[in-house]
């Protein structure tokens, strides 16, 4: 297959490396990995749907290959979700649904960051383990190190996902997870709330970007010059990790800061 050659020498000659050029080392090879994936992807995607190596194009095929994927786990599952659609439901879905087995790694980006993945890990005896990114993101599902789904780029031009089975993208992509899942910090970590969430003023701003109030409006509403309420809007997203004034009070809600 085409694509960039991920440099596979040994663990001792990357210890040799100084701090700085080692870093960099690993941030070229993370790099080699991605182009790799891109590279595999463009192969996969005009191979004939149906087959094991093949395109998903409906939705109730990628569903049971997800499913699938999962059942036949026995040594490793690491996921990758990237924003909050039917793709990372139908994988939260399936994960609540899955039974005891390999430890299951999940990184997703802060806008899949949500109750529902911290209740998988808060369960007793849980095999599932949490974090979040706030970096780009490639949905994925790989297992055992030898087979992954990946999903398709926007524009990509109608398959949802693509099977890959091909070794050096397999373990190219087992690299960059690894490589983020290092830098990124645990669920729990990101949803712990911040005290001035539960302050009075916090919950009548969230109820009032819920209802799509202005900000003038808002801010008149509250006694409040309209730089202040801005800049607690502001405060409030990026304690809750939210990227439109819209998922916050969505997020408010699910967290329960505020009623439905």
């Amino acid at each position: 297959m085409t694509g960039a050659v991920i440099d596979s020498s040994g663990a001792e000659g990357a210890e040799e490396l100084a701090p700085g050029a080692h870093a960099a080392h690993v941030e070229e090879t993370l790099l080699q990995a991605r182009a790799l994936i891109e590279s595999t992807v463009s192969l996969y995607r005009n191979r004939p749907s149906g087959g094991p190596d093949g395109t998903h194009t409906s939705v109730t095929a990628l569903r049971e290959t997800l499913a699938q994927l999962l059942v036949d786990a026995r040594h490793s599952v690491c996921i990758a979700l990237s924003s909050a659609d039917e793709f990372s439901d139908t994988v939260k879905e399936l994960l609540a649904e899955r039974e005891p087995g390999p430890v299951v790694r999940v990184l997703c980006a802060t806008a899949v960051a949500d109750c529902s993945l911290a209740r998988l890990s808060a369960v007793p005896g849980s095999r599932f383990e949490i974090r979040c990114s706030e970096g780009e993101l490639r949905d994925a599902v790989v297992v055992d190190g030898a087979r992954a789904l990946v999903r398709a780029a926007p524009g990509d031009g109608g398959s949802p996902a693509i099977m890959v089975t091909d070794t050096a993208a397999v373990r190219a992509l087992e690299l960059l997870f690894a490589g983020t899942w290092s830098r990124c910090r645990r669920l729990d970590e990101h949803l712990a709330l911040s005290p001035r969430l539960h302050s009075e003023l916090t919950r009548r701003i969230l109820e009032r970007l819920r209802a799509g109030r202005t900000d003038d409006a808002a801010a008149r509403e509250l006694d409040v010059s309209l730089r202040t309420y801005r800049r607690h809007v502001a405060e409030i997203m990026r304690e809750l990790g939210a990227t439109s004034r819209f998922q916050a009070g969505a997020r408010a809600v699910e967290l329960g800061l505020i009623q439905n």
